[in-house]
């Protein structure tokens, strides 16, 4: 059945299976501290333009979310989030399992259409309100203290931060010396999304730390957390052991980004944006990927408004949010899979259509052709 229910519901691309096959007879050092991964990390450095930055690889997106979190707050702490960001909405209270807190306050909104919609997005002078408030209360000992504040590039919406909004909110979590954590389980969709300004090292630079998305972006499984500005637990491997975040075969991961952080000759369709280090042409497999999602997910965008569908928001990235006739939904679901996000005003439903690294130019047509 055609599928664009998500984005990792498929293996993995063939360079990275290539990978795995080429080294299987291997014997490499076990959890993580091997060949394939130090070669993997130091191309990640070199990507992010931080030579100094500490890696660590974990398997999946909730399991990096909760012992990064955890990692980084004191017991009384908790973390800041938009109401719709993941670890708030689809991570099943991974999070409250740590027994921390999760703060929510209000996405900044957005207007589509006659309607306002949350954005997904975090708004600087609504975090800095809310630090402001909770500074000023003079019963502050008695709550929950921030000790972090979490945002996803792009947001659980498909939307995505401009240069000028992520500076905004690094900036009001530096004046209040608490780090700032981006999940980047789709970093390679937003950072090659239609007019985006952030690159990967601009990105590196205005965080502490956060994670490069491999599960969904060409890699059977696995993420690789980057700590930039301030340093890693120094006992963060064993935090990971706590979490069952670290496995014995930690070349798994290790050998996969090492595919995806290889440099291709491949051109770039943004050369002079997305170029990852400064008077370099090199591309990376990874953005490529990334890249042609994006494209299939433009394709998808145009078919909808040609077809006069209404969007519940823009997104630039390979998430896009439709709202279709219940009826509609019913007769597409018998043909293609698709996820139904929500309900909205007479008798419609609000759907999420995704494209992936390998989604191919016949889904399109066929999505085309049902529609």
């Amino acid at each position: 059945m055609l599928s664009f229910e998500c984005d990792y519901n498929n293996g993995a691309c063939q360079e990275v299976i290539d990978n795995l096959v080429r080294y299987n007879s291997a014997k490499p050092t076990p959890y993580g501290f091997d060949e394939f991964s130090e070669r993997a990390k130091q191309r990640i450095r070199e990507a992010c333009g931080m030579p100094d930055a500490q890696i660590f690889f974990l398997t999946g997106g909730t399991q990096t979310n909760a012992t990064t979190i955890d990692s980084m707050l004191y017991q009384y702490e908790g973390v800041i989030c938009v109401g719709s960001g993941h670890i708030n909405v689809h991570e099943a209270g991974a999070v409250e399992f740590t027994e921390h807190k999760i703060i929510t306050i209000p996405d900044a909104p957005c207007k589509q259409g006659t309607h306002t919609v949350g954005s997904g997005k975090m708004d600087a002078k609504t975090l800095n309100k809310y630090l402001d408030d909770f500074y000023h209360d003079g019963n502050r000992d008695h709550a929950v203290h921030p000790g972090l504040v979490y945002i996803t590039f792009p947001t659980e919406l498909g939307t995505i931060y401009t240069a000028r909004e992520l500076d905004d909110i690094y900036q009001v979590c530096r004046h209040y010396d608490i780090p700032l954590y981006i999940d980047g389980a789709r970093l390679g969709y937003g950072l090659m999304a239609e007019g985006c300004d952030v690159t990967l090292p601009y990105l590196a630079r205005h965080c502490d730390v956060f994670y490069i998305g491999g599960t969904k972006i060409g890699a059977l499984c696995g993420e690789a957390v980057v700590f930039t500005n301030r340093r890693a637990h120094k006992h963060f491997f064993s935090i990971q052991k706590q979490h069952g975040a670290v496995i014995a075969k930690g070349a798994l991961i290790g050998l996969q980004f090492e595919a995806l952080f290889k440099p291709t000759p491949t051109p770039s369709p943004k050369e002079g944006l997305h170029s990852l280090r400064d008077g370099q042409e090199d591309r990376l497999l990874y953005f490529d990927l990334a890249s042609h999602a994006i494209k299939k997910a433009m394709q998808m965008r145009d078919i909808f408004r040609e077809k006069g569908y209404e969007f519940w928001l823009d997104s630039p990235t390979n998430q896009q949010f439709i709202i279709l006739p219940d009826a509609k939904v019913e007769e597409l679901s018998a043909r293609m899979e698709f996820t139904h996000w929500g309900q909205t005003d007479g008798h419609r439903t609000i759907c999420r259509f995704v494209t992936s690294w390998a989604t191919t130019d016949e889904d399109i047509k066929e999505l085309k052709r049902l529609l």
